[in-house]
C-alpha cells in the first residue's frame, strides 16, 4: 500500500507517549518493547492476531495493570490515574442499574468532584449530543442494549478524558447498531476533541473509526506497522479505497 504518511504530517502537540512498554506475567513475555505517540485528538484503533495482548495492552495504558518495564507518558508526565483523567469502555455493560441516564453521565464527575453547575452543563451537552434527553430520567432496565451503550460511551467522554480507552464496545452488537454507534462516536469525538484509542478484532470497524491504525503482531506483541486512514469521515465502506485499506490490514494480520 502507498506510504501517505509523508503527504500528511501531523502537525498536532503529542499528548501521549508510550516509551519502551513491555509486560510480562512470570516467563510469559506479552508485550515486547512497544513505542509510539498518539497526537492530541487522534482516534487511534488497535488490531491484531486473537491473543496477541490488545487487552493487555489496554490494561497497562490505563493502569489497570502496572508495565514490567517502560512507560507511559500524559502532556510529559508518567501516567497517573489519580492525576490524569483516564476513562475507559469495555466490552462488559458497565452501566449502573440503581442510576438514571443522567445520574450515569454524572456519576463520574461526581467522584472527580467536578463543580455541580459543570456537571450539569456537560451532563446536558451529552444528553444533547447523544440523542438522550428524553430519557435522561429513565433507568437502566427501561432501555435498549444500544442506548444503554450510549450512555456509557457518553459517560466516558463527559470526563473530558486526557486519554480514553475502548476495547470492543460493540462486541456484541449486530452490523447495523454497531455502524449507528461508531457514528455517534466519531460524532461526539470531533465535538468534543477528545484522544482516544479504540481496541478492536474487526478491521473493517477500525478502517471505519481511525486515522491511524496500529497493528500488533503475534505474541510477544510489538507494532507490526502503521496505517494512516486517509479518508475523510463519514467513510463509505463501498469506496475501493476503503475496501483497499480493509483488505490490507487484514493481510497483515494474516501472514506472519
Amino acid at each position: 500500500m502507498e506510504n501517505i504518511a509523508e503527504k500528511n504530517i501531523d502537525t498536532r502537540p503529542i499528548k501521549v507517549e508510550v516509551k519502551n512498554l513491555t509486560k510480562s506475567f512470570g516467563d510469559l513475555l506479552v508485550l515486547d518493547n512497544l513505542n509510539f505517540n498518539i497526537r492530541q485528538n487522534e482516534f487511534v484503533c488497535v488490531v491484531g492476531p486473537t491473543g496477541c495482548g490488545k487487552t493487555t495492552f489496554l490494561n497497562c495504558l490505563t493502569r489497570i495493570l502496572e508495565p514490567t518495564s517502560g512507560d507511559l507518558l500524559i502532556n510529559g508526565e508518567s501516567a497517573d490515574p489519580k492525576k490524569h483523567n483516564l476513562s475507559f469502555v469495555f466490552q462488559e455493560p458497565s452501566i449502573f442499574p440503581w442510576a438514571t441516564v443522567e445520574k450515569n453521565i454524572a456519576c463520574g464527575l461526581e467522584v472527580k468532584r467536578v463543580p455541580k453547575d459543570e456537571i450539569e452543563r456537560r451532563v446536558d451537552r451529552i444528553l444533547d449530543l447523544m440523542g438522550l434527553r428524553d430519557v435522561r430520567k429513565a433507568y437502566p432496565k427501561d432501555l435498549s442494549v444500544s442506548t444503554a451503550q450510549r450512555v456509557i460511551i457518553g459517560r466516558s467522554f463527559a470526563m473530558q478524558p486526557d486519554l480514553l480507552l475502548m476495547d470492543e464496545p460493540y462486541g456484541q452488537m449486530d452490523i447495523k447498531m454497531r455502524y449507528y454507534l461508531e457514528d455517534e462516536v466519531i460524532r461526539l469525538w470531533k465535538e468534543l476533541g477528545s484522544t482516544v484509542v479504540f481496541i478492536t478484532h474487526n478491521i473493517e470497524e477500525a478502517v471505519y473509526l481511525a486515522e491511524r491504525v496500529l497493528i500488533l503482531s503475534n505474541k510477544p506483541a510489538g507494532i507490526k506497522e502503521e496505517v494512516i486512514i486517509d479518508l475523510p469521515h463519514p467513510r463509505d465502506i463501498t469506496d475501493p479505497k476503503f475496501i483497499e485499506y480493509r483488505n490490507y490490514i487484514t493481510d497483515q494480520i494474516k501472514w506472519w
